[in-house]
């Protein structure tokens, strides 16, 4: 079996949350020359206010909207999984997936959301978030964790780092002052979601975030994460 080495697997709960949420160290990676490798798990196919865009119609959009924005950022490949919008549960078969991916990709890094955000938090992040940090530890690593992985030619793989976005408890800030206007040109493709009156204030109010994030370190703009070495 073919192994893909990647340096870095951003697993997204739709398209445009990691753009929010990873974008600029995204695209700081890909200039450094990192292989990245997005994994989008839903269509996104309810996420609109408009009745007259059908779900699948939606999809569709979405769909051409993610790779438009990952090709500015340098991203190498998208994998679309396909499930749909506000469906996602943490179950064998959906780790399963997730797992299968880190085998094959076997990236140092995986990025995602954090599940352990507090009250309002969107539940397809949230099932993201802990079905990936259990696919990471122990699943991707064990053996004897979904066994007929093997017989696939998919052998264990051990993740070094696991960073999470949206976090509560931010320990690591990734400097995106040189990428930052990449980050905000790769979210304008995703116009089905960037919409009026919130796209006029999207640049001043993410570079408001993005400084404060930033504040005490010796670069100006930031993404936070909770980052998490995996030593075992």
């Amino acid at each position: 079996m073919e192994k893909k080495k990647a340096d870095v697997l951003v697993v997204t709960p739709h398209p445009d949350d990691a753009e929010f949420g990873v974008a600029g160290t995204v695209a700081k990676w890909t200039r450094q020359g990192k292989v990245v490798i997005y994994v989008v798990c839903t269509n996104g196919d309810k996420g609109t206010d408009d009745y007259n865009i059908k779900p699948e119609q939606l999809a569709r959009i979405r769909e051409k909207e993610q790779l438009d924005a990952t090709h500015l950022l340098g991203v190498k490949e998208v994998v679309f999984l396909r499930h749909p919008d506000q469906s996602l549960e943490d179950t064998p078969g959906f780790r399963k997936e997730i797992v299968r991916l880190i085998r094959i990709y076997r990236p140092e890094i995986v990025v995602t959301s954090d599940p352990y955000r507090r009250y309002i938090w969107h539940r397809d992040h949230r099932i993201v978030g802990q079905v990936v940090l259990d696919a990471v530890f122990p699943y991707s690593r064990d053996i004897w964790a979904y066994p007929e992985l093997l017989n696939e030619g998919f052998n264990p793989h051990k993740v070094k780092e696991v960073w999470l976005w949206a976090s509560e408890d931010v320990n690591f800030r990734s400097d995106i002052t040189e990428t930052f206007d990449l980050k905000l040109k790769a979210l304008q493709c995703h116009e089905s979601q960037i919409k009026e009156p919130f796209a006029s204030e999207m640049e001043k109010w993410l570079c408001e975030r993005a400084k404060d994030m930033a504040e005490g370190e010796k670069f100006k703009l930031a993404e936070g994460f909770h980052r998490a070495e995996i030593w075992w």
